[in-house]
């Protein structure tokens, strides 16, 4: 289950790299990283050409059976169009569950 959400992460990431406007010349605005040891971790980014991502997680249920790594995040960039795009999203043992503007929904019933 850990590797499909940090497989998750990983697409999520390269969607948001994907389009970009002048990323070659883009520079680090700021960056932060938190390595809490085994139980988390945090980090953060922002570039010149308008990405930017935030991540945290934390283990829940540590030593029992149902232990399971929460991630919560977000990320956006700005289209060749100069629109921002955003997406947040949490993962957990139920999966990947991403939202934004520009993800489908599913109709309600």
């Amino acid at each position: 289950m850990k590797s499909c959400i940090v497989f998750a992460l990983f697409v999520a990431a390269a969607s948001a790299a994907a389009i970009t406007t002048n990323s070659k010349d883009a520079v680090i605005l700021q960056q932060t990283f938190d390595n809490i040891g085994v139980e988390g971790y945090g980090f953060g980014f922002e570039t010149s050409d308008g990405k930017t991502a935030q991540e945290s997680a934390v283990l829940k249920n540590v030593g029992t059976e149902n232990e399971a790594l929460e991630v919560r995040g977000q990320y956006s960039y700005v289209d060749l169009d100069g629109k921002v795009h955003e997406t947040t999203y949490t993962a957990d043992e139920n999966g990947f569950h991403p939202s934004g503007a520009d993800i489908p929904q599913l109709p309600q019933v």
